[in-house]
């Protein structure tokens, strides 16, 4: 019989303050829309690093007259360096079949280039691709070498730039969910004034304080859990139109997203907008009913 009762409740309350309960759950499936978006972004960069990193490939180029006894310097240093995995000799004939490969679109590039205009070189697979740097400072000053380069250097902008993403989303996230605190502060003080006297009336025959919060603190989350589902209904509509759709050119680009990582984000959207809604409606009420 109670539980019919504060079920009943928390549906009356909710229609009774149907605009602002609306904008309540609008707002709260916007902050956990911007929170879902923000987790995938940080996991498919991570993924992305991740992907990158491994097949990043650092070159060694010599200088054109390298001699043969500081070739064999280099070959023997890179021998022994634990941070080296692999290290593969490309001499002027294999660079220019590369060079000849990179650029066969490109016929008037291929006959300005001679093969004995390219340098030597060597690539070398890191035990630690995150070592790149390790790598570089190591070698750059070698007698024989020309420069060392690695893909990292322009992979480091790009990862700067999907991490200004990650932040910019994740302050958004964090402004839309306290404006949704803030909502759900409001309407629960509403719904607490709108029914006042049944809850003194309540409270002078003696009802618990959790019979007199329960409705107030149920009708927060049913809001929030309704905004997490339009939350998930929103990123799959970016995984549709955006990722699958504008984005799908880019996808050898960029970390696909798939549809479980998408179904996996709703249980903590549905948990933090709950849990938020539940614990902004429950302190609200300690301090606006005193109970």
């Amino acid at each position: 019989m109670r539980m019919k009762y504060v079920m009943s409740e928390v549906l009356v309350g909710l229609w009774r303050n149907v605009t602002m309960t609306v904008a309540m759950i609008i707002t709260m499936a916007v902050s956990l829309t911007m929170l879902g978006a923000s987790g995938l972004i940080y996991t498919k960069v991570a993924d992305m690093k991740q992907l990158y990193f491994e097949n990043i490939e650092v070159s060694i180029f010599l200088n054109a007259d390298v001699t043969d006894e500081q070739r064999s310097a280099i070959a023997a240093q890179l021998e022994s360096d634990p941070l080296i995995s692999q290290a593969t000799y490309v001499n002027k004939d294999e660079a220019f079949q590369r060079f000849q490969e990179m650029f066969r679109d490109s016929p008037d590039l291929l006959s300005a280039v001679k093969a004995d205009q390219l340098p030597e070189s060597y690539r070398l697979k890191l035990v630690n691709p995150e070592e790149y740097k390790t790598i570089s400072d190591q070698y750059t000053a070698v007698e024989g070498v020309d420069q060392v380069v690695d893909q990292s250097q322009v992979l480091d902008k790009i990862f700067n730039l999907f991490t200004a993403g990650q932040n910019i989303a994740l302050v958004a996230a964090i402004a839309m969910a306290v404006a949704a605190l803030l909502l759900v502060a409001n309407t629960i003080q509403v719904a607490a004034y709108s029914k006042r006297r049944e809850v003194a009336v309540m409270k002078l025959v003696g009802a618990s304080n959790w019979f007199i919060q329960a409705p107030f603190v149920l009708e927060a989350v049913v809001a929030g859990l309704i905004g997490s589902i339009l939350g998930l209904g929103a990123l799959a509509a970016l995984k549709v139109f955006l990722f699958d759709g504008a984005l799908s050119a880019l996808q050898g680009l960029f970390a696909p997203v798939s549809w479980g990582e998408v179904f996996l984000t709703f249980p903590v959207m549905a948990g933090v907008g709950g849990l938020i809604s539940a614990v902004t409606a429950w302190v609200t009420l300690r301090f606006y009913l005193r109970v």
